[in-house]
């Protein structure tokens, strides 16, 4: 069984170069800062839900149509299929090899479109999406996308690599293509994992499996990228980051896939796009580990292990970044765990080999505890984002 396992874990980091990985025993815990208060997105969105729960989205990522699909959440953290959004694009029906293919801004939510080179729009309102845009990504087989007020970037992971914006329109929602924003990434084909801003909205941050660095673009005013930056991280196979406060992100190294050799590390993101290593490598002995999710109360991060079907969470110190195991097998999961994300206090992890999403209470103390197992989603589904 053990030996199964270890062949599933080489096939994904072969066909994706983007494994994931994560194992040990509890080592430490690094005390959470003190006094820290609560940021202001966690206290809206508690003020939004009020005890009733948001919703949670993913995307079915087939080739013969795309569709966002819409999970109610209950204040108990429960899930339930409400039903799903056509993007009026196609995605590719596998996996896309990337954290962060669908996500939430102010009433908007951002999909990619991989098999049609697109991406689309929703305006969000109480009760449904409605698609308001699904225009060119500017590049090949997008595979990311970020948010930041009326700001969104595409990452775009085939031919020449490269990353493009565009503006949100108004209160409309639509995309504008951002005029003299498109960028090429540290080479050609780095194959690269996910774009995120970072350092409230100065700068955006790349992954690059590929050649083993995190890259950086200021963002202007006009919103078009600037300077690029680039550091070689300190595991190979860079792949998924939360961002934390004060311009620290905290990034999961596959290390090619190599059994029992992944490690995570925390970054800190200047305001002028430098990038330098707050702390690590921190191994924790577990494959695979590439999908990192941090809850709003920015005290914990937790990365699934694609390779060992478990998942593991570390302590944050939200003042200088650093972060320290705190469980190496923080909870089991479904096969494959992929995407991550939170909401409130609780946990939501993509399964893509049983099909599924795990739904873990816990969030915001370190000590996840498995609720339920939503099944039923498609073959290939990618992505996940909560409101």
């Amino acid at each position: 069984m053990k030996q199964a396992k270890t062949l599933v874990a080489i096939a994904i980091a072969a066909s994706t170069f983007s494994a994931c990985n994560k194992n040990a025993d509890p080592v430490g815990v690094v005390q959470p800062a003190q006094n820290v208060p609560e940021n202001q997105a966690f206290a809206e969105k508690n003020a939004r839900h009020s005890g009733k729960g948001g919703d949670v989205f993913s995307l079915s990522n087939q080739a013969s149509g795309n569709m966002v699909m819409a999970y109610t959440q209950a204040a108990n953290g429960m899930l339930t299929y409400a039903t799903s959004y056509s993007t009026g694009g196609n995605g590719t029906g596998s996996g896309l090899g990337s954290e962060g293919s669908v996500a939430v801004g102010d009433e908007v939510l951002v999909a990619v479109n991989a098999g049609s080179n697109t991406i689309s729009s929703f305006k969000m309102t109480p009760n449904k999406l409605k698609l308001m845009s699904t225009v060119s990504s500017g590049g090949t087989r997008p595979v990311s996308v970020t948010v930041y007020g009326d700001l969104v970037y595409v990452l775009n992971a085939g031919g020449d690599a490269n990353i493009s914006g565009f503006s949100l329109q108004g209160n409309s929602g639509k995309l504008n293509p951002i005029p003299n924003s498109t960028r090429p990434l540290s080479t050609a084909n780095p194959q690269p994992a996910q774009v995120s801003f970072a350092n409230d909205g100065k700068v955006l941050v790349i992954t690059e499996k590929m050649t083993s660095r995190i890259s950086s673009y200021t963002v202007a005013n006009d919103g078009t990228p600037g300077i690029m930056h680039t550091l070689a991280s300190t595991t190979a196979t860079p792949f998924g980051f939360g961002v934390g406060n004060n311009g620290n992100i905290f990034v999961s190294h596959a290390a090619g896939g190599a059994v029992g050799a992944s490690t995570l590390s925390s970054y800190n993101v200047a305001a002028n796009g430098v990038i330098t290593l707050v702390q690590g490598p921190i191994a924790t002995g577990q494959t695979a580990a590439c999908w990192v999710a941090i809850p709003d109360n920015g005290m914990y991060a937790y990365v699934t292990n694609a390779g060992s079907a478990n998942l593991s969470s570390f302590n944050i110190n939200a003042n200088s970044g650093s972060a320290v195991l705190n469980m190496g097998i923080a909870a089991a999961s479904g096969d494959s765990p992929i995407d991550a994300v939170t909401s409130l206090d609780y946990l939501y992890v993509l399964n893509s080999a049983s099909h599924t999403i795990t739904v873990y209470s816990g969030a915001q103390s370190g000590n996840l505890s498995l609720i339920q197992t939503v099944t039923g989603l498609p073959t290939g589904a990618v992505g996940l984002a909560a409101e």
